[in-house]
């Protein structure tokens, strides 16, 4: 695989060079000039993106909405001019050598982000109403509506998707997306799956919303395009693109469980973002920064956490350079550096403590990405990603000594794409997607070694895995659009193999064809019908939430694969319909949404019992009969102006093995069978806003395995209560110059407190007895300075 990515590198480095030959012969200056303002009904929109069609030169609306191009191509040139919030306009344009064209652009709004650019549905740029496949768009604007300090908080707001807590001690987290768990969803970030199972562990609380430009989602099976886990669906995180120079920084501060009869916990943060550009606009870096301090919080007075201490500090960047008129290398680069503790004593050694669950992560992740421009159309991409994880944990109780462990994980994705419109192919004009890819992660994970001073004795270090999982896949779709049709059609296969050479077992290898296909058929102007189906398939590996052990005084939890597992498959289906339309100044959208997957061979757990030492085995096992998730998505978003937008999404769904499973119960734990969301923003004046928000989450089943019990070991299943968590947010901003304004805002998250009320308690207790939201009552304030928002 490797090899036949550098010879296609070989091969187009030809075209490379032609393009920069063709720059060379062409520096003499055209002198031909393009400038414009652009609005929005008489409003200036700063910070508009102005491209050439077919190029990558562009440039950026300065705070004034003006902009000036020079020295462009001559001829006849389409020129594309967009905005967050508006919908895009594309202008043609005659460009003469020595003179000037001025364009006066008018933006319609497009408030509730019909019109939108996505990349996620087939990995190439276009309209969210263009694409067959439905794509849901989280935009910065509903991170700060809600004060997400994490990509994890803003995660709730897109129909289907669930955030939960899964561990009192440590506050290991996980999305769940159309009722499947976490390891279901593919986590991309810019379109590459190299986030690693080792890293999603805490993933999602790791990341800060501040490097997030937009997060898309698009549920239901997409493996032809994406590979493995994207049986729920597929979450691509979008980092900040540097567009112009500007730059924001935020300080806010929350206290967490007010009002409780407890301590509140203090959670202190800061956000820095910057953004750098040449004059010509064919260099550009955006730079980022954050920091947050969170205590941890104890919700019952026991003196053991329910959420967990954090310190975390992360720094990253995105860097381009235009190489010619129709290249572009983009080089990105972050480090996350968190250290989180839960348990009790934390002023004590985490040996010396009852309970510690403890991780010290230091992650480095990047990418390498080019894009040509051939022809009038066509696109080549190379790209690599890398993501190393050192991680430190120690998971104990007792004063457990043995207790400490080490992991490190790399993981790497290397790929090229090409994206090629024809005139015509079979039935109608087409764009034929292809592409080859070599994804791979290895791990080792070691408990380490310690003295012990009453038996002098010695102990060395442990491998408890040492595992590699490699991946080489090749796919290729082709979308064939007609007046009112847009039909796609795709293959992806893929051979995996995991070695695990820390145990004498065999080698597991298999390949997985994956068929996907979509159709969007335009019913009138406002109405579409879209529908959908793809298979996916999930590798037997332990990369992700098995490396996380739920301790406690009595009982040790930790996972392991049956020797004789193999791969899950899955059929997925989709069917909706899409209504939108302006009525006067108002914009609103309907979709309905059905959503059918199919397991084969799906995942499940057997209960171990606990040994003399307090230890469990959870074994994922085939389920013998298979399983189905259903359900229904309803969106409903609405704005009647610029002053005020309505978001709100609400999930009908059932998840069931198709015979029973443990405590002989055929539902899926920790699955609510409803769960919705509503968001609100509403701008009185222009400085003023006011955002009231609010999520919903249905009973569920819960395993408890604790203390209140006359037989910890084998448990029960409980039935949660339903949870309405509500919040608001107040900000004024103050206008310091023409282009730098300070913003004050504070508010309250979950009002109501609305927040499980029966946590297990002392050092006895079932860490993973949690369920409902993922923070108590919480009242913030903060201070953002910039020209940035």
């Amino acid at each position: 695989m490797k090899r036949i990515l550098i010879l296609i590198v070989v091969l187009f480095g030809t075209t490379i060079s032609k393009a920069d030959d063709d720059k060379d012969k062409n520096k003499t200056a055209t002198d031909a000039m393009l400038f414009g303002d652009v609005k929005s009904e008489e409003e200036h929109i700063p910070f508009a993106t102005i491209t050439i069609k077919g190029t990558t030169i562009g440039t950026a609306a300065d705070l004034s909405g003006h902009f000036k191009m020079t020295n462009l191509p001559v001829g006849k040139q389409t020129v594309v001019i967009s905005a967050i919030g508006y919908q895009a306009v594309e202008k043609e344009v005659e460009l003469e050598a020595k003179k000037s064209v001025t364009i006066l652009v008018e933006l319609k709004t497009d408030n509730i982000g019909l019109e939108q650019v996505v990349v996620s549905a087939d990995r190439n740029a276009k309209s969210r109403k263009e694409t067959p496949t439905v794509v849901n768009s989280i935009s910065p604007k509903l991170f700060e509506r809600v004060q997400s300090v994490t990509l994890s908080e803003g995660l709730n707001f897109s129909p289907g998707l669930r955030m939960e807590n899964n561990c009192q001690n440590c506050g290991f987290s996980q999305v769940r997306m159309n009722g499947l768990e976490g390891p279901y969803s593919q986590i991309l970030i810019n379109s590459r799956p190299v986030f690693s199972g080792l890293a999603g562990v805490y993933g999602l609380e790791l990341i800060p919303a501040n490097m997030i430009e937009r997060v898309e989602v698009i549920r239901g099976g997409g493996s032809s395009m994406y590979g493995s886990n994207a049986i729920a669906g597929t979450i691509n995180l979008i980092t900040k693109d540097p567009v112009s120079n500007n730059f924001e920084a935020a300080v806010s501060n929350s206290l967490v469980g007010v009002g409780e009869g407890f301590d509140a916990a203090s959670d202190y943060n800061i956000n820095l973002n910057g953004s750098f550009v040449t004059d010509n606009y064919k260099t550009g870096m955006s730079l980022f920064g954050f920091h947050r301090k969170r205590d941890a919080f104890d919700a019952n007075g026991d003196g053991f956490s329910e959420l967990s201490q954090i310190n975390n500090t992360t720094i990253g960047a995105r860097f381009y350079q235009r190489v010619a008129s129709r290249g572009k290398l983009t080089i990105d680069y972050f480090n996350i550096n968190e250290d989180r503790r839960g348990g009790n004593n934390f002023d004590l050694p985490m040996h010396e403590a009852d309970i510690t669950e403890s991780v010290q992560h230091q992650i480095n992740s990047g990418a390498v990405n080019f894009d040509l421009l051939l022809r009038e159309s066509d696109k080549l991409s190379l790209y690599t990603s890398m993501q190393g994880v050192d991680r430190g944990s120690y998971y104990g109780a007792n004063k457990d000594l043995s207790a400490y462990g080490a992991t490190n994980d790399f993981t790497y994705a290397l790929g090229a794409q090409y994206i090629r419109n024809l005139d015509w192919f079979l039935i109608s004009p087409a764009i034929i997607t292809s592409g080859i890819e070599s994804n791979g992660s290895s791990l080792t994970d070691k408990k380490l070694g310690y003295y012990d001073p009453v038996d002098d004795i010695h102990y060395g270090n442990t491998l408890v895995a040492d595992q590699s999982l490699t991946t080489s896949g090749a796919f290729v779709q082709s979308e064939w659009k007609a007046k009112k049709l847009v039909f796609s059609a795709g293959l992806r296969f893929d051979h995996y193999k995991i070695e695990e050479k820390s145990a004498n077992t065999d080698d597991v290898a298999g390949n997985v064809v994956s068929p996907r296909v979509s159709l969007l058929y335009n019913l009138s102007g406002h109405l579409q019908f879209r529908g959908s189906y793809g298979r996916g398939f999930r590798a037997p590996q332990i990369f992700d939430e098995d490396l996380h052990i739920e301790t406690s005084g009595s009982r040790k939890v930790i996972h392991e694969n049956d020797p004789d597992l193999k791969q899950e498959s899955s059929n997925s289906f989709t069917a909706s319909l899409d209504y939108s339309n302006h009525s006067g100044n108002w914009q609103y959208q309907i979709l309905v949404e059905g959503f059918y997957t199919r397991l084969i061979d799906p995942f499940a757990n057997e209960y171990g019992s606990p040994d003399e030492n307090g230890t469990v085995v959870y074994t994922r096992v085939n389920a013998e009969d298979g399983a189905s998730v259903q359900g229904i998505n309803v969106e409903f978003n609405a704005s009647p102006s610029g002053k005020l937008q309505l978001q709100s999404g609400f999930t009908f769904q059932k998840s069931e093995f198709d015979e029973a499973q443990e405590f002989g119960e055929t539902k899926f734990f920790r699955t609510p069978n409803t769960y919705g969301y509503l968001s609100m923003n509403y701008n009185p004046v222009p400085l003023f806003n006011m955002a009231f928000t609010g999520n919903y989450t249905g009973n569920m089943l819960v395993p408890y395995f604790g203390p209140q019990l006359s037989n910890p070991e084998v448990g029960e299943l409980r039935e949660s209560s339903s949870f309405f968590d509500t919040g608001v947010k107040l900000s004024y901003d103050f206008r310091v110059s023409d282009d730098v304004k300070i913003q004050l805002n504070g508010g309250i998250k979950n009002i109501f407190n609305s927040y499980q009320n029966d946590f297990d308690s002392g050092i006895d207790r079932d860490p993973a007895y949690v369920y409902g939201p993922l923070s108590p009552r919480t009242v913030y304030l903060g201070l953002k300075i910039g020209n940035l928002y």
